[in-house]
């Protein structure tokens, strides 16, 4: 069964130096769905512990099972447009609808 469009729940505001939870769920796709986060139309990478360098600025925890995009603690840098992208390999990907997060 192909994902529906998922749920995405993004804070409109955030304050830095908290912790903000973004997440996404959609229940019709079998098998499960895996989530892709998207800020500003760029697809997110999913931090690894054995990210190298190039890692090591990064601030969130991205689960592709879960749906869940955590940030430790966001920075003003953490500002923009965020989607999330629900695929199970059958039938085409839903998004969910762009929604803008202040830092």
């Amino acid at each position: 069964v192909p994902p529906t469009t998922p749920i995405c729940e993004v804070p409109s505001s955030a304050m830095t130096g908290t912790v903000v939870e973004l997440s996404c769920k959609e229940n019709e796709g079998s098998p499960p769905s895996s989530y892709q986060w998207y800020k500003n139309g760029v697809a997110l990478l999913e931090k690894t512990a054995t990210g190298g360098a190039r890692a090591a600025n990064v601030t969130y925890t991205m689960n592709k099972k879960s749906g869940t995009l955590l940030f430790n603690t966001v920075t003003r840098n953490d500002t923009g447009e965020y989607f999330c992208e629900a695929s199970n390999g059958i039938g085409l990907s839903q998004k969910c609808a762009v929604k803008r997060m202040q830092v």
